[in-house]
């Protein structure tokens, strides 16, 4: 019977640790291959994603023992060539070298800062060092942030996008860091403007995570960003876009405004549901009409409350259009969203439910449904 797809197992297995001790062995004539591979392989089907790259780097350090002045020309002679310098996006690398970074970590945290920095900037060159780089943000915060400035003008765009992306707020798997959310702003300045889309991405990322806390401290860099022409028009707006993602599904007026948007904009909205009840598991069927006395650009969202175990609702938001409505003339959507019953995020409840339309950021008209078990 099939299993399923396991990505933990696609990336950490039997034949990538084998291509790792390879390296290792092949660099440094006292590595075992054969023991250190033995010795991951032992636990390795036992351990979540995360918890691999931990052990694999307690097995370096049990294989490649002594101080990291000593082992540093060993990691570096077992790296392959860096990545395709040629690349734009979406160039991760080989997660078999994520546990390199945490052999740097806890091998030169204290006492080899700088040398750390070092193996960090070209091992990221291999694979990410995103994670990697946050105990040192966390314990050498004005040393890393000076180093930082030398990467972002790095010829490696992986080492560029390190910058950004290992001083994000809310990095997802990644450990928390103790700096304010504007110390890094004069970091990304000088990255907003680059030529490479992975780097950019970060950077718009870097700016969604602020929004969290701060949304106009993030708002106000894009104007600022606006204003330089460091970058190309179209990918200004594309980061802004990305960056703004999450205040838009809020419907954050500001944000909207800077998107082309207007949330006060004069108009007329209407969701009409298929009958009820809709069984879990099966298809919501329902329709949206908009329309405006002149020409209206628009954000268009559905929203549904779900009812949660103890009664209570809670909203999320769905995309379903962006358009320029035609003065006078109706813009109707039709759409059909599966109520999963399978969904690992959250589990459905059957009772009365809730769906609007939410046009510009606004909530204008709403239906009701019922869901039931299949």
């Amino acid at each position: 019977m099939a299993t399923g797809y396991s990505l933990k197992d696609q990336l950490f297995n039997a034949e990538k640790v084998r291509y790792l001790a390879g390296l290792l062995g092949a660099a440094d004539p006292g590595f075992d291959p054969k023991a250190f591979e033995s010795r991951v392989m032992a636990r390795l089907s036992d351990l979540e994603l995360k918890a691999r790259i931990h052990w694999i780097a307690d097995c370096l350090a049990t294989s490649l023992p002594g101080p990291l002045p000593d082992t540093a020309p060993v990691l570096r002679a077992a790296m392959p060539a860096p990545l395709d310098p040629t690349l734009k996006d979406n160039d991760f690398g080989d997660f078999i070298f994520a546990p390199l970074g945490e052999y740097v970590v806890a091998a030169g945290l204290e006492n080899h800062p700088d040398l750390s920095l070092d193996l960090l900037a070209e091992i990221t060159q291999r694979f990410s060092m995103e994670w990697a780089i946050r105990p040192f943000l966390n314990r050498w915060p004005d040393l890393v942030l000076t180093r930082m400035q030398d990467w972002a003008q790095h010829p490696s765009y992986h080492v560029r996008r390190l910058v950004s992306e290992g001083t994000r707020p809310r990095l997802p798997w990644g450990q928390g860091v103790d700096l304010q959310l504007d110390q890094p702003l004069d970091l990304l300045d000088r990255l907003h403007g680059d030529p490479t889309r992975f780097v950019t991405r970060s950077v718009a990322n870097h700016l969604n995570d602020i929004t969290k806390k701060d949304p106009d401290l993030a708002m106000d860099r894009l104007d600022n960003w606006a204003d330089q022409s460091a970058q190309s028009g179209k990918e200004l707006d594309w980061m802004t876009n990305h960056a703004l993602r999450g205040l838009v599904k809020s419907g954050h007026p500001r944000a909207l405004k800077m998107l082309g948007y207007d949330p006060d904009a004069d108009m007329a909205c209407t969701i009409t549901v298929k009958p009820s009840p809709v069984q879990i598991g099966g298809m919501l069927e329902f329709e949206c009409i908009v329309q405006a006395s002149h020409n209206t650009p628009v954000l268009v969202d559905y929203v549904i409350w779900f009812r949660k175990a103890d009664g209570s609702e809670r909203p999320k938001v769905f995309k379903l259009k962006k358009a320029v409505v035609q003065a006078k003339q109706p813009l109707m959507m039709r759409k059909a969203h599966r109520l999963k019953g399978d969904a690992t995020t959250f589990r459905l409840f059957p009772g009365s439910h809730w769906i609007a339309v939410q046009v510009n950021g606004r909530v204008h008209h709403s239906a009701e449904f019922d869901l039931t078990q299949p």
